[in-house]
This record gives C-alpha cells, structure tokens and sequence, in this order.
C-alpha cells in the first residue's frame, strides 16, 4: 500500500514537472524510473532506502552511468 503511494508520486514527477524541466539526470535509468522499480522489486522500506540513497547521489560531484536496481534477494514480490 505504502510502496504503491511511493510509486505514484514518482509517476507524477515523470508526468508533471520532469517534463517541463531541461533533462538533468546523470544516471541510467532515472532517478524516478529507479526508484519505481526499487519499490516494486523490494517494497516500501528497503525500495524507499534505494530510492533516497540514489536521489543523494544525484548531484554534480556524484556518480554518472549505468546504475541498476540490485536484484532482490527475497521470494515474495510486489505485484502491480
């Protein structure tokens, strides 16, 4: 439930203000697109943590390229 509101909000950055903005990011895939798949792969807490950890790496002294979600590690998943 949480993760799916977590999701949403994303969605609505990829929908409202990222494109109206100039593209900035300096990873593949974008921080909104890694985070929606994060909270789906591994739910709200540690989806969420992934998530927040990538947005603080995303600044101009951080990291660039190819960063993709971790694979996840337990048996059940988040279903859309």
């Amino acid at each position: 439930m949480i993760a799916r509101l977590f999701i949403l909000i994303a969605l609505a950055w990829q929908w409202g203000p990222s494109r109206i903005l100039p593209p900035t990011c300096r990873y593949a895939p974008s921080c909104s697109a890694y985070a929606i798949e994060a909270l789906e792969r591994h739910g709200a807490i540690r989806g969420g943590w992934l998530a927040m950890k990538r947005l603080l790496r995303c600044h101009p002294w951080g990291g660039s390229g190819y960063d993709p979600v971790p694979p996840c590690d337990c048996t059940t998943h988040i279903s859309r």
